[in-house]
């Protein structure tokens, strides 16, 4: 069995042939794209954000972290840093359906990606949250959410600054407690 290589023109099972070698592997828009594995910063982020998600998170809605694939559609395969979504319709492989929330904490190698590509595939295929933390400097989130088809941005917070977020339910974040360690 030969090794896709990465760029357009893939599928699922393209993705599903990529090595085991410790880099994410994602399927966007037919292109297959990795990511090396995130930074302590970005860890730090993801474990914060994913304990104040989970605490507020109602019994049937579920909260994972990256690696968890969400298949899209059949040539899109995501791997977000957070998800929330109902559990009822995830298999032992993933979650084949657009879930409540996608979560994305930038990096050097996926920023662009994150902001303009992943973000155009969530509201797309009905993502209906979509938030990017972005770990420069002062932390940042900004949220989006799915309204009429486009998005709609409801939150744009930094520093000592907080929200709380209405959907996929109430959870009020605040962007500097999501560094500390």
């Amino acid at each position: 069995m030969t090794t896709p290589t990465l760029g357009p023109g893939h599928t699922r099972d393209d993705l599903d042939r990529m090595p085991d070698d410790g880099n994410r592997y994602e399927l966007i828009e037919g292109e297959i794209v990795m990511s090396p594995s995130p930074r302590t910063r970005h860890q730090v982020i993801a474990a914060n954000l994913f304990t104040q998600l989970r605490a507020a998170c109602p019994s049937e809605l579920l909260v994972l972290f990256a690696p968890f694939d969400v298949a899209l559609e059949e040539r899109s395969v995501v791997v977000p840093d957070l998800v929330v979504f109902d559990p009822a319709l995830a298999d032992e492989y993933g979650l084949e359906a657009a879930p409540r929330l996608v979560v994305e904490i930038l990096s050097p190698t996926t920023r662009g990606r994150d902001l303009v590509r992943k973000k155009r595939l969530y509201e797309r295929t009905g993502v209906a949250s979509y938030w990017i933390v972005d770990p420069d400097d002062e932390v940042s989130l900004t949220a989006w959410e799915l309204r009429d088809g486009e998005y709609q941005a409801v939150a744009s917070i930094a520093g000592p600054e907080s929200w709380t977020a209405s959907a996929p339910f109430p959870v009020t974040v605040s962007a500097a407690q999501l560094a500390s360690m």
